[in-house]
């Protein structure tokens, strides 16, 4: 659930700050009042494009957050696997920065990247304007909203034909390859032969180049660290004030303290330990200074075979591991090239094989989609009723596709007939405007029942209604905000009746500057908002009886 909205310095807000409820969420007011401005700043924050031209005129950025309670276990564990911080309560709060050069992306206060916002967006809520109305226009949506409906074991069958399609692609391209001449074949040969046996003359092992380098580094420094020892040792015993001395002095003074007062025995038997650890260090030390174990032929060794690594990483990968997989990949072209004919007719088998495993696999899918679309018509004919298309025909078409691909062999066409005696027709054939905003609101109703999205925001969904129709709408959005977070932007006095929590937006002059700001309403100011809907200007009290009326007539709806 969207619990807050806050904006600042974005176009012409200064800064507003919208706290959301349960239910249904009505926007309200005047056009050009800066209602495109607030919807259009939900999806800067979710991650759509924005400029600097954005920001507030003398602003030096603008900001837009969302702050959204997660209840429900499934969004937290998809939240979870974009490895997503998700507060305790399970709030998780987005934020975006826009500053002239840049945009700052952010997650419970983590630095995200914009793609991982347009992951995340899905999960916590769907937003439905204009853009996505028009979509139910395109075929290829129909396929998808038809899935979407469908239950786990058509996802389990679509996963596993896609995963089978992908393996197909990966023969089909083997196969596709281009024959060579005996010629290029030879010389294809000799080059792969030498790669392979320049990298298996290095024997190499994975993890040695660290170790490798380590060894190399403490030979190179071997020198600096011989001098750095005498130093340490004239500190420590050489030198007049060496620790070594001081503390033998030190330690001849507290013999004579320990046998003047007692309670200077401890403290000298701790010096005197420490007196043992230094000369235990100092000749520890002086072994290390005496050992000669610098070999100028070991150190050419590993300088060698560190310059043969590096060079094999240059040519062969960035890693050992990526250096042996390249010469596993070669060894298998080479096998591919001697066998050329076999191997050929051997991924031709496969090949054939795979076709007609995706066959079966699509058959599989297209039946489980039939019955699906059965279930599918049925709700969606009874959900276009309810928004007053009260002959509407709907029925889901079936083509075969060319040939079968990552989703199957399914053309699928929604068919509609919206007035008695038309016949079926495909939808971007017959549906305007408003009729698909209902269309697209009867879809979401029912698919609203099986996806874990509480948050639903609706733009123009009144487009083009009015009447009996924008009050079947209305009754419509009222009976979805009872199991979802309804956000709706509307011009109707019918659907703004119908809130539970309604919020007017104004545009006001503030220092010689346009400011839109966005006020709760209570229950008088939402009374006078649906009447200003209704009767324009001048409220009178007839237009006020009747917005009292429409709002009883609302709750009744709700209350039924």
């Amino acid at each position: 659930m969207l619990l807050q909205l806050h904006v600042k310095n974005l176009a012409i807000i200064d800064e507003v700050e919208v706290d959301f409820t349960e239910g249904l969420n009505i926007l309200t007011g005047e056009t050009g009042a800066g209602k495109s401005v607030i919807l259009g700043s939900i999806h800067l924050a979710l991650g759509a494009k924005a400029d600097k031209d954005s920001i507030r005129d003398g602003a030096e950025y603008a900001l837009v957050e969302l702050v959204f309670q997660v209840e429900n276990e499934e969004q937290k564990k998809k939240i979870e696997a974009l490895d997503l911080p998700v507060e305790e309560d399970g709030v998780v709060i987005l934020q975006r920065k826009i500053s002239p050069t840049r945009s700052v992306f952010k997650v419970c206060g983590e630095t995200v990247s914009a793609s991982v916002l347009k992951e995340l967006a899905p999960i916590l809520l769907d937003i439905y304007g204009q853009h996505d109305y028009q979509s139910l226009l395109q075929d290829k949506k129909h396929l998808d909203i038809l899935d979407s409906f469908g239950d786990k074991t058509l996802a389990e069958q679509k996963a596993l034909l896609k995963e089978e399609y992908a393996k197909y692609l990966d023969l089909k391209k083997a196969y596709d390859t281009p024959e060579m001449s005996p010629e290029q074949r030879e010389r294809e040969l000799s080059f792969a032969r030498f790669e392979v046996d320049e990298i298996e003359k290095a024997k190499l092992v994975p993890g040695e180049l660290e170790e490798l380098e380590s060894n190399l580094r403490k030979m190179e420094n071997s020198g600096k660290v011989k001098e750095g020892l005498v130093r340490v040792l004239q500190l420590l015993k050489e030198e007049d004030s060496s620790c070594e001395n001081s503390l033998n002095r030190a330690l001849r003074e507290m013999s004579h303290l320990s046998a003047l007062d007692d309670d200077m025995a401890e403290m000298e038997e701790r010096m005197t330990e420490v007196d043992s650890l230094l000369r235990d260090l100092s000749r520890d030390l002086n072994f290390a200074l005496e050992a000669d174990d610098f070999d100028e032929r070991e150190f050419v060794r590993v300088r060698e075979r560190v310059d043969l690594i590096n060079h094999l990483q240059i040519k062969y990968g960035k890693s050992i591991e990526q250096i042996l997989n390249y010469a596993e990949e070669r060894k298998a072209y080479i096998y591919r090239l001697e066998n050329a004919v076999e191997e050929s007719e051997r991924i031709g088998k496969e090949l054939a094989d795979k076709e007609a495993l995706l066959e079966e696999y699509a058959k599989a899918l297209r039946k489980l989609r039939q019955a699906e679309a059965v279930k599918l018509e049925k709700e969606i004919v009874e959900a276009l009723h309810d928004l007053n298309f009260m002959q509407a025909e709907f029925e889901v078409s079936f083509e075969d596709a060319e040939q079968v691909g990552a989703n199957g062999k399914d053309k699928v066409v929604f068919m509609i007939s919206t007035n008695p005696g038309e016949k079926l027709r495909p939808l971007s054939a017959v549906a305007s405007g408003g009729e698909l905003s209902r269309i697209m609101l009867a879809i979401k109703t029912i698919s609203a029942k099986r996806d874990d999205i509480n948050t639903l925001i609706f733009d123009e969904i009144d487009s083009g209604i009015s009447g009996k129709t924008a009050w079947k709408v209305s009754e419509k959005l009222g009976i979805l905000a009872k199991s979802h977070q309804v956000i709706c932007i509307t011009h109707l006095p019918q659907i703004a009746a119908m809130a539970d929590s309604h919020y007017c937006i104004e545009k006001s002059e503030q220092n010689g500057k346009t400011v839109t700001n966005i006020t709760p309403m209570n229950e008088d100011g939402a009374l006078n908002e649906v009447a200003r809907l209704l009767g324009g200007e001048v409220i009178t009290d007839a237009v006020l009886e009747n917005a009292r009326e429409l709002k009883i007539q609302a709750q009744n709806t709700k209350n039924g």
